[in-house]
C-alpha cells in the first residue's frame, strides 16, 4: 500500500533533526520502502511517497522521530489503480 507522508519540522529543532538524519539515517524499518522524498524550499517540511504492506512499519518509523517531528500519513492510490478499482461502478 502507498502512503503520502508529510514530516512537519515547523516549531521543531531543525538542526537536531538533520543531525539525527546525518548520524543515524531515516531510522525506518527495512521493509518500509521510500520511493521519493522532497524537502520544502524553506526546509520546514519533508514530503515522502512510501510503500508498506503493514501499517505497523509506519508506526515503528514514526516512534523513532516523534520527539522531533510531527507526521501526517495519508493512504493513497495511483490514478490508474483507482480507475481500475472503480471501473465496475462507473
Amino acid at each position: 500500500m502507498l502512503f503520502f507522508v508529510t514530516e512537519d519540522f515547523r516549531g521543531c529543532d531543525r538542526k537536531e533533526i538533520y543531525r539525527r538524519f546525518r548520524d543515524q539515517g531515516r531510522l525506518k524499518p527495512d521493509a518500509l520502502v521510500v520511493h521519493h522524498s522532497w524537502i520544502a524550499a524553506d526546509m520546514s517540511r519533508c514530503f515522502l511517497l512510501v510503500e508498506a504492506d503493514d501499517v505497523t512499519l509506519l508506526q515503528r518509523w514514526v516512534v523513532e522521530w516523534a520527539d522531533l517531528v510531527e507526521f501526517e500519513i495519508v493512504p493513497v492510490a495511483t490514478n490508474k489503480d483507482m480507475v481500475e478499482a472503480l471501473s465496475g461502478h462507473l
